[in-house]
Parts: structure tokens; sequence; C-alpha cells
């Protein structure tokens, strides 16, 4: 394996010398030989050329067909996912590691683009078919650009639960697929990008969460897998999973799926390649579930995979970050070698010796690539046979070292090779050259024109053979022109195309090495069937079975009729398998002329049922159906006639001996008549250009037709569509009066609701109004409770203050009382004074008067005199005293006309306060108003014993007064006239303190008592009055809850 290491070159060769099946290892090595690690690698349209791009940013373009590799960019960053199947195929995409796309150029190497928009590394770029679309997919999103304008289309947005793990274009469609971490897979149209389909995901077995994907080239099946050996596959077309491939043992999760695309298969891949966890990619047959081959291995493990659109060639990063180009025809031809004998047994016995002894050890599910030969080489055991059988056994040698003679002697003991080994047996004898290089040319060139529409006329089950024989026929047809004007050709290759089905190649080459030694003469009298070889087999019959040709001419039965129908199907139409493959072993060991002897044994071994048909029907169906024959017996017949049938009629003189195929190219195939051919090739293309005229006439008759029919039925369509609106018109205007009228109904229902609601509304808001009420009135009756309470605590307070003022009034009783008597004691003790002084006075008067009694009687009218003057004395003192007394009782008078206005100021002062107090306790709380009232009582109160406390000395000077008109009134000195009767009248109104009699102490305890009882008459007027009130308020707030429910009924 050559390794090129391109360090810090820009352009150079890929490899010197063109190895297989590995082209070239490509490393490169930077400074201090540290190897620089391939990350991503994309391949071209065409499938030549490939980009790569390593951890230091620069992307490298690696030319297969010229074998050369230079670098186109250097971005300075790695890139995470490369593209190179734009549109413009100069043009390439990278997504790099700060999250961006770039598109450059390769030639200029300029930029053309920078595209931002993601949010996480872009795992994955995915184009559209034409090259004008492209998606990037990160875990969180999933963009569509347009890679004309580079601008951002559309964008997935998903759920932070959910993960997308890749979303693509399917090939030749505008689908796009979605394929997210919970394994669910939903299709798109890229235009509208509506939701398609979604494909269905098995319920049941354990859940494989799907990491990689591929789909074939036509864009019909999907492969997907994830962590476990399981494979799903899915037909898109059906949207159904179809198959389950489980991988090996060794396999525990898969890293990437890559199919490989075939020239033949129209796109639908057969061979899928599996890349997992161990580094080893292994392709397999999703049709037979078969490994074909492996890449890579355990030591040197693949970490990713590109293959080229036309699978020439595949580009692999291995784990140490080199890249192995591989070709996949050298692999393919390397592949289908025969595996190397370990043990090689040769004898030179008789021709019947006993081959039973011989094993072969091959493995027939798994091909795998030959083992590298180790330094010890493999043990032969040679066995010398005599020296003079060496030139025939020289002649009997075949390719991969089997002996003919040998092969023979086996077949006539065994009757058939071992159906193991008959493959590589019939290879052998057949010598076939395995041309890789011209079979590739040949089926570079696609599928023939003549057999695009072989299904209609050979309708097969499985589209597999359908696909493998078009592939081969195409080939046939491609090589040689007759064939493909042959119309029995497919029946001839069709056995062998069964048989051969997993590997085209080898198919052909049977074909053609049949066609060119046991078809010999078949085409000379094209388009008519070989007479010529009938005949010979014909004069073989006649030989052998006169009566039986006899009876056959005389039924009108020629060659064509019993011997064409078994060569031209090669008896596939009347043996079974096992019956075919078995003649096939004998036909393929002797000389071409022993096909023809085979029909004339099949006809002979068939003398008793022919020789009692009669009818041409009949014998067409027996030589098209399978009959009750024995094989072994028709081929001993065949080997019977092949040895005793004379020289001059022998088809052997006629037929040349087996010519295998040439090495390198394929042989000239030209034994047909050439004018013939080109005639009817000539015709073939007239008649197909005619057909084409036809068929486009056809369709513009079609179009035209279906464009009347489309216009009738668009009339049709018109005017029962006309019809259909006036119907609907009618029934909507039913519908909208129907409507108009539910409506009304509605309405009207609405606005009983309405009604309803409101009073529902009014009847919550009485009761909210009633319970806030409620509430305040609690909450007053609470107050005015407190109040109430406050109210007896200050009465009580009172009482008990007036208790001590009482107790107070009546120490001050008491000392006044003491102070009465004092003042008593000393009066009387006066008034004895006074009296003795005055009876002394009185003595002395008369004793004056005794003395002047005669001076009096002597002098009469003098003392009348002085009598008057006395009296008028008197009464001018009187008149004073009077006088002084009436405006001592006016000041009083005033003094309590004063104090009656100022207690009716009070009063008023009272009331008004009273009113105040109300119009607060209706706006406050009735706590102010008992509080206004106990204020204005005390005040009251205290304004009463104000009163008294001033009108106290007023009594006692009336009482002195009064005293002393009476001393005046008593003593002799102050005239002897006596008191006036209004003196004593108004001396007996007056209260006397310095009186000894009993009455004077009953009047001083009156008065007191009055007074006090003057308090406790207001006090019990103050609160008659505050029960009034009380009582107002209370009807008063009757009165507003009476109004206000008599409003809420109202309403």
């Amino acid at each position: 394996m050559e390794v090129t290491d391109i360090g810090n070159k820009e352009e150079g060769k890929i490899w010197l010398q063109k190895p297989t099946p590995v082209l070239v290892t490509v490393v490169r090595t930077a400074q201090q030989t540290k190897t620089v690690r391939f990350l991503h690698v994309a391949f071209d349209t065409t499938g030549d050329c490939f980009l790569a791009g390593d951890h230091h940013g620069n992307i490298y373009l690696f030319d297969i067909s010229r074998n050369r590799f230079r670098l186109v960019q250097k971005t300075g960053q790695a890139c995470t996912a490369i593209a190179f199947s734009l549109r413009r195929t100069t043009e390439f995409l990278v997504a790099l590691a700060d999250y961006s796309i770039k598109c450059f150029d390769k030639d200029t190497k300029q930029l053309v683009s920078w595209m931002r928009g993601h949010e996480g590394a872009v795992s994955s770029i995915s184009v559209h078919s034409s090259g004008r679309y492209a998606i990037t997919t990160s875990s969180d999103t999933a963009q569509l650009w347009d890679l004309d304008t580079f601008q951002r289309k559309r964008k997935l947005n998903i759920r932070q639960s959910v993960g997308i793990q890749k979303v693509f274009f399917l090939p030749l469609s505008n689908t796009i697929l979605s394929c997210f971490s919970d394994d669910s897979i939903f299709a798109w149209e890229s235009d509208t990008l509506f939701c398609k389909y979604q494909l269905p995901v098995p319920d049941s077995g354990p859940r494989i969460s799907y990491k990689a994907f591929a789909v074939t080239r036509n864009g019909k099946s999907l492969a997907a897998g994830g962590r476990s050996n399981l494979l799903h596959l899915w037909c898109l077309e059906s949207q159904q999973l179809v198959r389950v491939i489980q991988m090996p043992t060794q396999v525990r999760s898969v890293r990437q799926l890559e199919f490989l695309s075939d020239s033949f298969d129209g796109g639908a891949s057969q061979t899928l390649g599996v890349l997992s966890q161990d580094g080893v990619m292994r392709f397999v047959n999703i049709h037979t579930c078969k490994l074909l081959f492996h890449m890579g291995s355990v030591d040197e493990a693949i970490a990713a995979v590109a293959v080229g659109p036309n699978s020439r060639h595949i580009a692999a990063i291995m784990d140490n970050g080199s890249i192995n180009i591989y070709s996949m025809q050298s692999v393919t031809q390397e592949l289908n070698k025969p595996p190397p004998f370990k043990v090689a047994v040769v004898s030179g016995g008789e021709a019947d010796q006993d081959f039973s002894n011989i094993k072969i050890k091959v493995k027939s599910e798994k091909i795998q690539r030959p083992a590298k030969s180790s330094g010890r080489g493999t043990k032969v055991k040679t066995l010398r046979p005599p020296a003079g059988s060496a030139a025939d056994d020289k002649e009997n040698e075949l390719p991969s070292g089997l002996n003919k003679k040998r092969l023979l002697a086996l077949l006539k003991a065994f009757g058939e090779f071992p159906a193991k080994y008959r493959m590589f047996v019939w290879k052998s004898l057949l010598c076939l050259p395995e041309n890789y290089a011209a079979y590739s040319s040949l089926t570079d060139k696609g599928l023939h024109s003549a057999f695009l529409t072989l299904h209609d006329k050979y309708p097969i089950k499985s589209l597999k053979l359908q696909r493998g024989l078009q592939r081969v026929l195409s080939a046939l047809a491609h090589w040689a022109a007759i064939f493909a004007e042959v119309e029995y050709l497919p029946l001839v290759a069709f056995p062998f195309v069964k048989l051969f089905q997993n590997n085209p190649m080898l198919c052909f080459e049977v074909v053609a090495t049949v066609i060119v030694n046991w078809c010999q003469h078949w085409f000379e009298y094209f388009p008519n069937p070989p007479l010529n070889i009938l005949s010979m087999a014909e004069n073989v019959l006649a030989h052998h079975d006169k009566e039986l040709l006899q009876h056959l001419v005389d039924c009108g039965i020629t060659s064509q009729l019993y011997l064409w129908p078994l060569l031209e199907t090669l008896f596939s139409e009347v043996l079974t398998r096992d019956e075919w493959l078995r003649l096939f072993d004998n036909i393929f060991s002797n000389h071409p002329s022993f096909l023809l002897m085979a029909c004339v044994a099949y006809v002979i071994s068939c003398r008793e049922p022919l020789l009692l048909c009669s009818q041409k029907k009949d014998f067409e169906y027996f030589f098209h159906h399978r009959n009750n024959l024995d094989v072994g017996a028709m081929i001993k017949e065949a080997y019977r006639i092949m040895c005793s049938t004379p020289a001059d009629i022998h088809p052997r003189t006629m037929l040349s001996d087996f010519t295998p195929l040439t090495s390198g190219q394929y042989p000239v195939f030209n034994q047909y008549p050439e004018f013939i051919v080109e005639y009817q090739s000539r015709e073939r293309e007239r008649i197909r250009l005619q057909e084409m005229e036809y068929i486009k006439e056809r369709q513009e008759l079609s179009a035209l037709r279906a464009d009347f029919v489309r216009r009738q039925a668009e009339e049709k369509a018109y005017f029962a569509q006309q019809e259909l609106l006036q119907k609907a018109e009618e029934q909507r205007r039913n519908i909208l009066a129907q409507e108009e009228e539910n409506l009304a109904q509605q309405r009207t229902k609405l606005a009983a609701m309405k009604r309803e609601l409101k009073v529902k509304e009014l009847h919550l808001l009485d009761a909210t109004r009633r319970r806030f009420l409620k509430q305040q009135q609690e909450l007053q009756a609470s107050q005015i409770q407190r109040l109430d309470q406050e109210i007896s605590w200050k009465m009580d307070l009172r009482e008990q203050e007036t208790a001590a003022a009482v107790q107070d009034l009546e120490v001050r009783q008491m000392e006044l009382e003491a102070q009465r008597k004092q003042l008593e004691q000393d009066l009387l003790k006066e008034q004895k004074r006074f009296g003795l002084e005055v009876e002394e006075e009185v003595q002395l008067k008369m004793r004056e008067a005794e003395r002047n009694l005669l001076f009096l009687q002597q002098n009469s009218h003098m003392q009348a005199l002085e009598e008057s003057l006395a009296e008028a004395h008197q009464l001018g003192m009187e008149s004073d005293w009077q006088r002084e007394v009436l405006d001592r009782l006016q000041q009083v008078d005033a003094e309590q006309e004063r104090k009656r206005e100022r207690l009716a100021q009070l009063q008023r002062q009272t009331l008004a306060e009273e009113e105040r107090l109300a119009y607060t306790m209706r706006e406050v709380a009735a706590r102010k108003v008992r509080t206004e009232i106990f204020f204005s009582a005390v005040y009251v109160y205290l304004s009463l014993d104000h009163w008294y406390r001033s009108n106290q000395p007023l009594f006692l000077f009336m009482s002195e007064g009064v005293r002393q008109r009476k001393t005046q009134s008593q003593c002799p000195s102050q005239g002897p006239l006596p008191r006036p009767a209004a003196s004593r009248q108004a001396g007996a109104t007056m209260v006397c303190l310095n009186s000894s009699s009993p009455s004077g102490s009953t009047s001083t305890n009156f008065s007191l008592d009055r007074g006090r009882a003057h308090l406790d008459s207001s006090e019990r007027e103050l609160l008659k009055e505050i029960r009034e009130l009380r009582q107002k308020l209370a009807a008063r707030a009757r009165e507003t809850c009476s109004a206000s429910s008599h409003m809420h009924h109202s309403c």
C-alpha cells in the first residue's frame, strides 16, 4: 500500500504507482512530524474529485482521474461539514467551528458568500439534486438556504427535549426527510413545507435510537441504523417498513450507512455499506441479506467514509487521521477471485477413480478478502503421476488448478457436479476471463433502447431479476448489434441471469460463452430460425429413430416446432431447476454439439407420448411445458447418440470446438448477416420514429380530446356549480332568515338573562349593602355599647365624685353648723350683754323719764315735739333701712336674673351641642355624642355648683341684715317706736342664722337639700334627653333601612 505524505505542499501527485485495490493512503505531516488529522471528505457530482478538510482548516482538492491534489483554501479553523455538489461546479460549502457556513470557489480561491444563523455546530450539509438549495443541520435547528442568493428561506425549530439527528433532501425529488432523536421520521414538501407523511416506527422490539441514514439513488428506499446491530429498511413509496436486517454480533452500533450504486440497477442500489463501532465497514446485499465483503479492520479502523455518486471510488478517513482511497472495481475484482487452495491433490489414477474424498472449504454466505500471506508457505502434498500421462494431463488442465478429465470422470460417476461448487466448476470449464474493464465499458453505456420495454413483453415478478436481465441483454446488444434484434435472446439468457443474479459480470460472460460456442451458426439465417442447425439435428433423429421422424412428418410437424423450442429456451421451459443444472453440467463438459444431441435425446426419450399425438397444438403444448421425463436416462441417451452417430451426419463436423472468451477484451462477434441486421435496425429506427410521431400525434389528439372533455366537464361543472350556487344561495337565505329569527330569540333570551343577571346583581348589591349596613350597625352598636360602658363608668365615677362632693358638703355643712352654733353662742352672749346694757339703759331711761316726768309734764308741748322728732327720725331710719333692703333685694333679683339668663344660655348651648352631637353621631359614631353629652352634663353640674357656691355669701349677708334689723328693733336707743309691719314681714321672709330656735336649723338644711335636688333633677332631665336622642337616632336608622329596602324592591 503506497503512502503519500502531502506535508506542506500546495499541489502534487497523489500516487506514484497506482496500486489496487487501495489506490493510496494520504497523510499530512506538519512540523516536528506531527500528523494533522483529516476530518471530512465530500465527492463532486462526477465522482472523480473530492474535497478533504483537515484539523487546521486547510481544504484540499483530490482529482483521482488526473492523479493530482492541490490546496484550494485555508479557513484557519476546523471544518464540521463539507458539500461539493453545487450547481456551480467550482463552488463548495464549508461549515466551520464558529457555527458559520462559507462558500468558496476552488479555482479562484475567493470567498463567495458567508452565511450565519446557527447557534450550534453544523453536523451535515445536504444539497438538492438541482444544486440550487442546501439544508444545514445542527443539533437544535435545520435551515434551508437558497444558493443563488445565499439567503435563508426556512428554519426548522424544535423543542429542546427533542434533538435533530439529520435533515436531508431525497434524490430526484423535492422531498425533505427529517430524522429526530426520538426515532420519528417525517417527510416534507420543500416548497411549502407541508408534511407529506411520517414513517412508522415499530413499537415492539428494542429501541434503535437512529444515528445513521442512507437513501438509494432513486430515492425509493431508506436504511436507518443506530445503537443496535439491527438495520431498518423502508420503502418510501408505500411508507412501510419492509425489512429488518440483523448484522453480525460484532456490530453493536452503526456509525454510518452508504449505498453502492450500479449502472444497471436503475438507482435501486442492492449493496449497503455499514460502518460499525469497531471501525469495520461491512457491505451486505439488502435483498439476500448476505455479507459480501468488508473494508478496514480493528487495527486499521475507519472513522468515516464518502462514496462517489457512481460508486467507482470510496474515500475513507481512518482513525489515525489519514485518508484511504479505494477503487471499487479493483475491490470487487479481487473479491470475486476464488479462494486459494490449502491442499492440492494430484494423482494419475484411472478415469473411474473415486473423487469423494476431495473436499474444498469455501464460505458461500460470507465472501471475504483473501488473507495476507504470512511468511510461512502453505504445505502442498503432491502425488506425481506416471510420466507417460503428462501430455494428456496438460491438455486437460483448467484454470484454478482443476483437471477436465477428472471432472468428466466425476460427472460420469455422479451424474452432476456438487451443488456447492457448481458455479466454480462452470467458471473453470468455461474458462471465463473476468474482463472487468471490458464489462464496465459495456455497462457504462447504460440500458439499450431495445430492452427498455422488456417488462411489457416478458413480465417478471422479481424486479431484481428483471433489472439483471435488462443489464445482461443490454451488455450483449452493446457487444454485438444483432443481439438487439434477436427476439429469443431473453429466453436464452434468463436461466443464467436467475442463476448468477448476484454477479452480473459472470452472468454476461457465461451467456456470451454459450452464444459463441453452443449457438454456432444460429444467426446465419437471421431473422429465421437456424435451419442448418435444425437440419443437422433432424438428420441425427432420422438416423436413430426413423419411425418417430416419419410420424412427425406425417403430422406436418417440422423441426422448427419440436427442436427449436428446446434450443431457443435451452430446455428451461421443459425441465426443472435441478434437471436443468444437471443437464448443463454435461453440456458444459462436452463438445458444443452435445446440445443438439441432448435435443434429439429428449425427443427420442419422449417418443411414446409423441407417437400418440396427432394435432399441431398438442405438439406445441408438449414442447413448451414440462413432461414426465427421466433426465438421467435422457443424458445417457444423449451420450449414446453422441458416440453412435456416423461422422458424415455428426454435428461435430459442422461445429467448431470449444473456444473461450479472450482475456482483456471480448472477441468480435459478426457471425450474422450484417445487411439484414442493419436493414432491420434501419427499419426499427424508422418504425420507432413513426411510432414516436404517431405517439406524439396521439398525445396531441389525446390532449385535444382531454381539453375538449375538460372544457365540456368544466362547462357542465360550471352550470352545475351555478345551480348549486343558486340552491346554496336560497338555502343560505333561508338559513340566514332562520338564523336571524334564532338571533332575535337569542337576543330576547339574552335580554331576559341580562335582566335576571341585573336583578341578581342588584340582589347581590342589596345583600352586600345590607351586610355593610348590618356591619355598620353592629359597629355602631358596639361603639354605642362601648360608649354606654364608658358613660356608665363615668356615671359611676361621677356618682363617686358626687358622693365625695356630698361628703365634702356634709363636712362643710358640719363646719358651718359648728360656726353657726359658735356664732349663736357669741350672739347669745352679745344679746345677754346687750340685754343687760339695754336693761341698764332702760333703767337709766326710766329713771331719767321719772326725773324728767315732771319736767315733761311741765314741758308737755316740748315733749310732744321731741316725740315727733324721734318718730320722724325713726321713720327716716326705717326708710333708709327699707331702701337699703330693697337695693339689696334688687341686686339679688338682678343677680338671679343674670343666673337665669346664664342658665338659659347654657341650655341653649346645650341644645346646640345636642344637635351638633346628633349630627356628629349620624356622621361619625355614637361615642362622641355620649362624650359631648357627658361633658355637657358635667359642665351643667359644675355651673350649678359654681352658682350655688357664688350665692352662698348672699344668703349669709341676708341673714346678717335680718339679725341687725332685729337688734336695732329691740335696742331702745334707736327709738321707742315699734318696728313697722312691713319690716316684720320682710324679716319673716329672711333666714335668720342667729336664731336659737329649731326653725333656724331647719331652714338651713332645706336650702342645701334644695340645691342637691335641683342637681338631681337636672341630671334626670339630661339623661331623659339622652334617651330621647338615642330613640330618635334608632328611629332614623330604621327609616333609612326601610327606605333602602323599599327602593330595592321597587327596582
